[in-house]
């Protein structure tokens, strides 16, 4: 906040204050000027020490409270019975710690003005950094990003032929199971004929092989041959008279139990 010659205010010289000053002041013998609010508690010990330079103010004048907007009658009578020289006197010290302010004020001014100038070349600087890295960062993102789009392309191509290697094999194993369903479905189908023609094959064979024991058993076991030829009974037993051999004929009736038995001699 510059401040010049023709301006009517004073800003407060506390480093964390620096408003403008209205009402009273503090004026100092060290050239500086404070607020009412830190005057009266930067001054109210002892010893009293400058805020401004850490002057020791030990003397009767060296504090002043003053009014900055005196009234009439105070400014008749304040110079009121001085001698020229000495109304001059007075004069020149309170323009020469106006004066002493001003210049103050703006070599603060000079020096905040530095210090931001100070403060844009290095945010300056690091944004310059800044964005040299992050043109570098997006460069090299640009390489991956191409390399990553090679690859990806690569990835395709690769899938597109395992793609069509599944689809021709599903195709082969389409086909191969159809091979299967139908081989199997005829095997069943000739198991089932086989089986049905097994059984009847088997039944003519049982019926003949027992047709032909029949025949071969008959002249033995029927009780009709000595029954209906006589002649041929009295021929076998004399023929076994004349041997000299005893007939013994032992059978079972089926029509008695199977423990007696039956002896006939001749």
């Amino acid at each position: 906040m510059a401040m010049s010659l023709c301006d009517d205010t004073l800003l407060c010289n506390f480093p964390k204050c620096r408003s403008r000053l209205s009402g009273f002041a503090w004026v100092t013998a060290c050239s500086h000027v404070f607020c009412d609010q830190h005057g009266s508690s930067e001054f109210s010990r002892s010893p009293a020490i400058c805020p401004a330079c850490s002057s020791a103010l030990s003397g009767k004048l060296d504090i002043v409270r003053t009014e900055l907007s005196p009234s009439e009658e105070y400014k008749a009578m304040v110079l009121a019975g001085l001698r020229p020289d000495v109304v001059l006197d007075i004069c020149a010290r309170a323009l020469a710690f106006w004066s002493y302010q001003v210049h103050q004020e703006r070599m603060y001014q000079e020096y905040s003005l530095s210090r931001a100038e100070g403060q844009l070349k290095q945010m300056d600087k690091l944004l310059t950094q800044q964005n040299q890295s992050r043109e570098l960062e997006l460069t090299s993102m640009r390489g991956e990003i191409t390399s990553l789009k090679k690859v990806m392309e690569e990835y395709k191509r690769k899938y597109s032929e395992v793609s069509e290697r599944l689809m021709e094999r599903n195709r082969q194993y389409q086909k191969l199971q159809g091979l299967y369903d139908s081989l199997r479905l005829r095997n069943m189908v000739v198991g089932v004929g086989e089986r049905d023609s097994q059984p009847q094959s088997g039944q003519q064979d049982l019926n003949n092989a027992a047709a032909a024991a029949s025949q071969q058993a008959t002249p033995l076991r029927s009780p009709q041959l000595f029954s209906r030829r006589p002649d041929a009974q009295s021929r076998f037993f004399s023929c076994l008279e004349a041997d000299g051999a005893k007939p013994f004929f032992q059978f079972r009736s089926p029509a008695r139990d199977r423990g007696r038995s039956f002896v006939s001699k001749p």
